[in-house]
Order: C-alpha cells, then sequence, then structure tokens
C-alpha cells in the first residue's frame, strides 16, 4: 500500500510545485526594458533591460494586523494539506484492495484529528479576526471564503464519526470512502476560491491565472477517485446491516446525511453567483439570510443528534430504557428554559433554542456523571479522582464529549448572535449620550494623534454606564495608514460572560465636537470562543493514548520481501 500511498500524495506536491515555478513564481523579479512604458515580470534579465528596485513596499495591509492572522493562514493551510494523508491512504487502499479492512482508518486516525482540528482553529480566529477588525459586530458573515473552510470541516467531522462504526461494526465503509474524497475536494476548493478570486469576497485573493490549473486539477482528482471507487465498490461490503432505526448505527447514518445536506447547502449558496452569471449574464448574490433558513433547522437536529446518539444501543435501542433516559434531562430543560422565556418575554424561537443548548448540554454532562458515580461506587474514588481516571481509560469517548460540549457552546453564542442581538447608531454632541438596552454611551470628546507604523489616529473619549451607572471609558477609534492610504476601525469593547458592548466611531464633524457612533449588544458571543477553546481541549484527549493504546493501533508498514539462499541438492 505505502508505494501508492507514496505515489498519491506525491500528485498533489507536484501540482502545487508546478503552480509555484510555472504560473506564480515567488521569484519573478521587475524589469524595466528600455522604452517600455511599462514593468516587465521575468525570473531572468531579458535583453536591454535594467532590475527595478521599489524605493519601499506598501507594508503588511493594514486589516491583517491582526493577532489571529499569526495564526489564521497556517492552522488553515495545516488544515487543508492535513487532509492529503487519509486521503491519500484511501486511494491506495482501494488500488490495492486493502479497503476491505480498517486499517488504514487506524493509521490515518491522529492526522484526520490533527488536520481536522488545525481547520477548527482556523475557522475560530478567523472568525475573532473579523469580530475585531472588520467593524460590523459580527463574527461570521457566510463570505465564500468562510464557506470554502467550513465546507471540508463539516465533511471531515462526518468522516471522523464515520470511521468509528468500521472500527466498531465493520459498517459504513463506502460512507467513508465518499467523505475523505469529497473532503479532500473541498479543501483544493477551499484554495481554489481563496486563490483565485473567481468568486467576489472580502477575504479573497485578486484575480490570477490559477483558475484553469485549479479547476483542471481538482477535476481530474475528482473524477479520478469517483472512477476507482466506482470499480472497488464491492470490495466496501458492510459487516453487519441496520438492524433497527432506533440504534447508534442508524444516529451515525442520519448524522452523515445532516453533514451532507448542510455542505450542500452551503455549497450551494457559495456556487450560485458564479452560476447565475454564466447562465443569464447577471450575478445574482446570496446573503446571509439564505444560509441561515438553509442551514438553521440542519444544525438543529445535529446538535440534538449529539446529546441522544450517545443514549442508543447498538444494534437495537429499547424505547422504554431511552426514555428513562431521557426524561428527566428533557423536563427539567424545557421547565428551566420556558420559564427564563417567560419572565424575560423571550421570543419562542429563542427559548427554542435556549432549550436545545440546555438539553443538549444537559444530557452529555449525565455521560460523565454516571461514569464517575460508577467508579466511585466499584472502586471507592472521590469524584474528581473518579473524573480523571474515567478520561484516563477512555480517551477517545470523553475526549470527544469535550469536543461536543465545545460544539454546544459555539452553538450557544450564534443563538444569541441570532435572537438577542441589539444595535443603534447616532450622532451625539460632547456631553450627550446614546442609549440601547440598559447601556448608555456618552460622548467626551475626540482626540487626534499620531500613530505608529505611519498612521493618524482619531479616538472618541467615551465612558459606558448600565443603568446610569458607570462601567468604564471606552476608546473606539479610526486609524488611518498613509501609505496605504486605507482607514481601519478599531472597537471600543466591554465585555462579560453574558455579552459584549461594542462600540465604533463611525463619524465626526471637523469640529470634533460631534460624532457619530454604531453600538451593538452581542449577547452570548463570548461563548464561541469559549467553545473553540474546548473543542481543542477535547481534540488532545480524543487524540492522546496510553502505550497500550498505541501497540493495539495498525500501523501500515512498507513490506519488505526476505529472501534465503536455497539448498543445494547432495
Amino acid at each position: 500500500m505505502m508505494p501508492y500511498f507514496i505515489a498519491t500524495a506525491m500528485l498533489t506536491t507536484t501540482f502545487f510545485v508546478g503552480v509555484v515555478l510555472f504560473i506564480t513564481n515567488p521569484f519573478m523579479r521587475l524589469w524595466h526594458i528600455e522604452g517600455a512604458d511599462e514593468l516587465t515580470k521575468a525570473l531572468f534579465q531579458p535583453a536591454n533591460s535594467m532590475p527595478y528596485f521599489p524605493e519601499d513596499g506598501g507594508g503588511l495591509n493594514p486589516l491583517l494586523r491582526h493577532f489571529g492572522m499569526i495564526g489564521h493562514p497556517p492552522t488553515t493551510y495545516l488544515g487543508f494539506t492535513g487532509f492529503v494523508i487519509p486521503f491519500s491512504f484511501a486511494i491506495a487502499a482501494l488500488i490495492t484492495g486493502q479497503s476491505r479492512g480498517d486499517e488504514w482508518i487506524r493509521t490515518t486516525r491522529r492526522w484526520t484529528l490533527v488536520a481536522w482540528i488545525f481547520l477548527s482553529i482556523g475557522l475560530i480566529l478567523g472568525g475573532r479576526w473579523a469580530y475585531d477588525v472588520l467593524g460590523w459586530g459580527g463574527f461570521w458573515g457566510w463570505d465564500p471564503v468562510e464557506n470554502a473552510m467550513l465546507m471540508p470541516w463539516l465533511t471531515g467531522t462526518a468522516f471522523l464519526h464515520s470511521v468509528m462504526m468500521t472500527e466498531k461494526r465493520g459498517m459504513m465503509k463506502k460512507w467513508n470512502m465518499i467523505l475523505i474524497i469529497l473532503t479532500y475536494s473541498l479543501s483544493l476548493f477551499g484554495t481554489f476560491i481563496t486563490r483565485t478570486g473567481v468568486i467576489s469576497s472580502v477575504h479573497a485573493f485578486s484575480k490570477s491565472a490559477l483558475g484553469p490549473a485549479f479547476f483542471a486539477f481538482i477535476g481530474l482528482t475528482f473524477l479520478g477517485s469517483v472512477t476507482l471507487l466506482y470499480l472497488r465498490w464491492d470490495t466496501l461490503k458492510s459487516e453487519h446491516t441496520l438492524e433497527s432505526f432506533i440504534s447508534r448505527e442508524s444516529a451515525f447514518v442520519l448524522q452523515n446525511m445532516l453533514f451532507l445536506a448542510i455542505t450542500f447547502a452551503v455549497f450551494w449558496g457559495t456556487v450560485f453567483p458564479l452560476i447565475s452569471e454564466l447562465v443569464t449574464g447577471t450575478k445574482i448574490t446570496v446573503g446571509p439570510p439564505y444560509f441561515q433558513k438553509a442551514t438553521g433547522p440542519l444544525f438543529f437536529v445535529l446538535v440534538l443528534l449529539m446529546g441522544v446518539a450517545p443514549l442508543f444501543a447498538w444494534r437495537k435501542q429499547a424505547m422504554r430504557a431511552l426514555g428513562k433516559a431521557i426524561w428527566i434531562p428533557f423536563a427539567g430543560s424545557l421547565g428551566i428554559t420556558a420559564l427564563w422565556g417567560y419572565v424575560h418575554r423571550m421570543h419562542p424561537a429563542s427559548i427554542l433554542g435556549l432549550w436545545l443548548v440546555t438539553l443538549t448540554l444537559s444530557l452529555i454532562l449525565a455521560e460523565f456523571w454516571k461514569g464517575v458515580q460508577a467508579r466511585c461506587a466499584a472502586r471507592g474514588e472521590n469524584p474528581l479522582t473518579a473524573l480523571f481516571n474515567l478520561i484516563g481509560r477512555n480517551h477517545r469517548r470523553y475526549g470527544g464529549y469535550v469536543i461536543h460540549i465545545g460544539v454546544v457552546l459555539i452553538a450557544l453564542g450564534f443563538i444569541g448572535d441570532a435572537n438577542f442581538k441589539m444595535e443603534t447608531q447616532g450622532t451625539v454632541s460632547s456631553g450627550e449620550s446614546l442609549t440601547v438596552g440598559a447601556y448608555q454611551l456618552r460622548f467626551e470628546q475626540l482626540r487626534g494623534y499620531p500613530g505608529s507604523d505611519g498612521r493618524d489616529i482619531v479616538e472618541a473619549v467615551t465612558t459606558l454606564s448600565q443603568d446610569g451607572e458607570a462601567i468604564r471609558p471606552l476608546n473606539p477609534r479610526r486609524d488611518y495608514f498613509i501609505v496605504q492610504q486605507q482607514p481601519v476601525t478599531i472597537p471600543g469593547v466591554y465585555s462579560t460572560p453574558g455579552k459584549d458592548v461594542y462600540v465604533l466611531l463611525v463619524g465626526w464633524d471637523d469640529t470634533g465636537k460631534s460624532a457619530t457612533f454604531r453600538i451593538y449588544i452581542n449577547s452570548l458571543i463570548n461563548w464561541v470562543w469559549i467553545g473553540g477553546v474546548m473543542m481543542i481541549l477535547g481534540t488532545i484527549i480524543a487524540a492522546w493514548s496510553n502505550p497500550a493504546q498505541r501497540e493495539a493501533t495498525y500501523v501500515i508498514r512498507p513490506e519488505v520481501l526476505i529472501t534465503q539462499p536455497v539448498p543445494q541438492g547432495g
């Protein structure tokens, strides 16, 4: 298998090396040819030319001068490229006929986890950058480049779950191949969107000559993989079949279908402007409302499934036992959220969202509690020791639960942003206040001063109060980078676990005695970042293993042919 794995991985490497050498060579220099109006790009000096040396570069784009941009590009890169490893093993397994077993899955499990977590970190850092820099009070705008990162994350997540079924029950082998091929292809597609600028995006590079080459490579690798999968389809038969629609196996199948449905909805919304332009000549953009309506119900069922699925038994689940396990968390979460919603006069959609988070979180925590109780009763351990040993005995299971907790917390942040967000905009003079919700922002004065990196700064001095009581000063500002001739809006933010007060300086008059502010109350948004940290922690736990587990893991090694001399006849 190893020669085919290396050949498949090298195919990807060869393509990108070819792109760098022949299409977008970073070592190209600028040359001034005598009599020419424009500069010429060339690797070697053309005839009758002189090298051109710019006096000074433009520097890093001001929008990218953020801590998140230190980690976002490399983690996204590692996420995309990391999926080359499981994809190459999958293709090698198909070629050699070893796709019948699960050796290639066990070998690539940690590679897949590493790729997945780096892509997750890239998504989180990208969201944080958008929140801090772009000045619109949000962190996820369903931009094409954001979607291009999300799609392989969705199919990669489905693949990580699907391979568990192959390891446990010898099932879903066809699903595994489909999902890893899609994940690899969508990673290439994400690079295609970002690098070619074929679809308009605030994140994309300018248009380049990469488009045809990238499109051809994506098409060839996808069609080649699908053809190979078709030829080897009969080798991917499951060792067991679904015995009941109410079982853990069925939950895994439903989960895969949900992930693929969300991926298709996001893909369609992302490429629709391009398709509409090709068909009608008019580019029709697709905004966030489409994505929210198309994916919202699917994400709702998916989050609910995270809490309910661990309660299902393998093969067949008795409804009586399931009802006994779920009725207390169900009734408790429903009662708490209904009472909370009634007291605070919340919209039914908001109550439903909070109920989803409360129920799923309580079901996941109940799994920890049952395990801790069992160890305390059987071994006499205290709860903290029992919890530590419980996780230590089964890294994959409880690491996965920690990841699920992180996802639920991120869902809480999305629900808060969608249902509880408040905003206002207004122009006030010095000494006047703007009010939004229970908060008041008092404008004191404007001050201007030169900053580092060749920028002029205009800063507003304001005081934030809650119910008339001063909390703290906030100083939203506008930085103008002179060389790049680009303004950057820096918000003033007051953060609590429950909400952010996010203040933007929108404009001001020439005298500096009045200014326009936009204020957002972003409820529960900080749980997105907390959930991201929980996901990273859970992945580390899930990927960790003790020596006994490492010995049980299959590792595919090159086969070595050993020859012995043939004994001579007497």
